[in-house]
């Protein structure tokens, strides 16, 4: 059996950090274990997927390095879930109902009313030919749901263990809305069965969805098996879902944790990997560039059941040890584009978070700043100092020198000079950005002039 897993987004939307989290673990478990990653775009909802969001998630996905072996849109299978939905509907497992939203909403409050759980009645299993005919008299349209077994169904999460949902506490879901367009789940459950999908990965939330699912697949297996055709249940795997800092649900700040803002923002693709890999179970999270590398320590069974907390303090620091450990060979390209050498590279690396802050620094050593003078008497003696040409070994020669002069010692001494010569509190060794700052703007700085 070859393993195969779906990562399935709709293009409704930008994919956000809780996505792409259920996207990682479902390519890492079938890369450790030479499988299949498909990845299929749920737009069935015509009304709001665009063609802009469906690009915008490909260019996410590849961002990150999570290439797909195949990929397919389910508006290109419509003919299939047709046929499927045709072939229930004979059967018996999908009936016409025709209660309004409204009408739908007084059931459920009369029922939580009474202490009962808010499950459709089946009150349209009971409606005879002539109800029908009256209703679509009176201009409407049925939506269709699935008939539920109603009894327990079971299975052994890859994650949670055994678990048992009895369809019995479960409405009866819609699969077809009035005007003819399927609902997320059929589709969902035919492309799974008709792809071979061994494993479905994804988020707790779906788990009362997994028993729907189980009983619409096996129907479908049934059909086309009477084909000729095969299918197979997949495993189920259901992880915690991701919280805020604060345990708290992150569905309010989406927007800003969309992988889309996080590219645009600078930040390293394999800091994003690294961090939500390893969140929710029992790995430390570490620097990891190599995805195969999180792939070969991918497991089911070091994966907690608890939420996992998201910080975005946690992945700025991640981002910024990532940026540290990289030379200047493996990022020369992204850093000739934003005007950065290796010898400013290498002064600044450790003081930075986003690869966009070196250009900053670059700015600062090259540029003109306003030197922010603390002590005008003791930086223009300062100044006097400052050696004609300037090496790696001149800030020690020129700080010693400063320091005999004036008198000064310790933050009297130091940081006046960074002060008038970045125009900064704090940053890079001041050992490397003085040779870079060189002679000429140095003395300039010191005596308060722009340069």
């Amino acid at each position: 059996m070859t393993v195969t897993v779906r990562f399935a987004p709709s293009p409704t939307g930008r994919i956000h950090v809780g996505n792409v989290r259920a996207a990682l673990w479902n390519w890492l478990f079938a890369r450790s274990k030479g499988g299949r990653f498909i990845l299929r775009i749920d737009d069935t909802d015509v009304e709001r997927s665009t063609k802009e969001n469906e690009e915008r998630i490909r260019a996410d996905l590849e961002w990150l390095g999570l290439g797909w072996d195949e990929t397919f849109s389910q508006s290109s299978r419509f003919g299939d879930y047709d046929r499927i939905a045709a072939e229930l509907r004979r059967k018996g497992l999908l009936y016409a109902c025709y209660e309004t939203a409204d009408e739908l909403e007084r059931k459920r409050r009369v029922q939580r009313s009474r202490g009962l759980p808010p499950v459709y009645d089946r009150a349209a299993l009971s409606l005879s030919e002539e109800d029908r005919a009256a209703f679509e008299a009176e201009g409407r349209k049925p939506h269709w749901r699935y008939k539920l077994s109603q009894s327990p169904v079971k299975w052994d999460d890859l994650i949670r263990g055994e678990t048992l949902v009895d369809t019995a506490n479960v409405s009866d879901p819609v699969l077809v809305r009035e005007d003819g367009m399927y609902l997320y789940t059929l589709p969902s459950c035919i492309d799974d069965i008709d792809y071979g999908v061994t494993h479905v990965i994804r988020g707790e939330d779906h788990v009362t969805n997994a028993a729907v699912q189980v009983e619409i697949m096996n129907a479908i297996i049934d059909i086309r098996v009477a084909e000729g055709g095969k299918g197979a249940l997949p495993a189920f795997a259901h992880h915690s879902l991701l919280v805020g800092a604060d345990g708290q649900g992150l569905s309010k700040r989406l927007g800003s944790l969309s992988i889309e803002s996080m590219r645009t923002g600078g930040l390293e693709p394999s800091s994003i990997t690294s961090l939500l890999a390893r969140l929710g179970t029992s790995q430390p999270v570490a620097p990891e560039p190599d995805l195969r590398a999180l792939a070969d320590s991918f497991d089911f069974a070091k994966i907690g059941r608890a939420p996992a907390r998201f910080d975005e303090a946690d992945l700025l620091q991640l981002n910024a040890k990532i940026l540290h450990d990289r030379p200047y060979a493996a990022l020369e390209p992204r850093l000739t584009a934003i005007g950065v050498g290796e010898k400013l590279w290498d002064a600044v690396k450790g003081n930075i978070v986003m690869l966009s802050d070196a250009a900053e620094w670059r700015a600062i050593v090259e540029g003109e700043i306003s030197p922010v003078i603390e002590d005008a008497a003791f930086c223009k003696a300062a100044a006097s100092l400052v050696p004609d040409a300037l090496s790696d070994d001149s800030w020690n020669a020129f700080v010693g020198a400063v320091k005999k002069e004036t008198g000064a010692r310790g933050r009297a001494l130091f940081h006046p000079l960074r002060l008038a010569l970045t125009g900064r509190e704090k940053g890079p060794e001041m050992t490397a950005l003085f040779p870079l700052i060189g002679a000429d703007k140095a003395r300039a700085r010191l005596n308060g002039s722009r340069a």
